[in-house]
Order: C-alpha cells, then structure tokens, then sequence
C-alpha cells in the first residue's frame, strides 16, 4: 500500500510525496505554506485520482513524459517525475490511481 509523506522544504514551505509500495515517489506536491493546506492536497489527491480524467498527459522540452493530477477546480495538486516513455507515465499514472485513494498519511515534520 502506498502512503503520503507530509515533508519541509529548506524554505519552510510543506509538501507531500505519495510513494508507492515500492516506495518510489510516484507524484509530488507544490509547496504549502501551511501544514493545512498540504493536508488538503493530499485529501484532494486521494478524491480525485480516482477519475482517469482528472489526469493531465505532459511531455517536456527535453523528450520526457510526465504527468500533472487536477483538482475539480482545475488547479494541479500533484505532479509526477520524468519518465522515459509513455508507457511508463501511463504506469506511474495507474500507479497514483492504485495508491493514493487508501494510502495513509505519515507526518515527518516536528512541526504539529
């Protein structure tokens, strides 16, 4: 089972990673500033991977494929790494689809 990593970047923003059982980062968040605000993308991910439409298929300047996760709204709650092909991508976006909507939240900041 996959599970949520609520983490601080050095600038004091919080982000979330989903690892997969694996644990592979499989999508990343942006930053939040408030440890709120993060834990609201992760429910966000957690309602929203479940619907295959809510998946954004990307390719980058440089040839990789990667993928974003919308909100209803539109707005992208989380955003994969770079893969190789796109049939990877497509694995890493049914990886997400797999995980993230029974994955339990693990807090690995001190800040409460």
């Amino acid at each position: 089972m996959g599970k949520f990593e609520i983490v601080k970047r050095k600038n004091g923003e919080f982000q979330y990673n989903l690892r997969a059982a694996n644990s592979e980062i499989i999508l990343t968040s942006e930053g939040y500033i408030a440890k709120a605000s993060c834990k609201k993308g992760i429910e966000s991910v957690k309602k929203n991977s479940s619907m295959i439409e809510q998946f954004e298929s990307k390719k980058a300047k440089n040839g990789k494929f990667y993928f974003n996760l919308k909100a209803a709204n539109g707005q992208i709650v989380g955003t994969s790494e770079m893969y190789e092909s796109e049939t990877a991508r497509d694995n890493g976006i049914a990886s997400v689809q797999k995980n993230a909507p029974d994955a339990k939240v693990v807090d690995l900041t001190f800040d409460k």
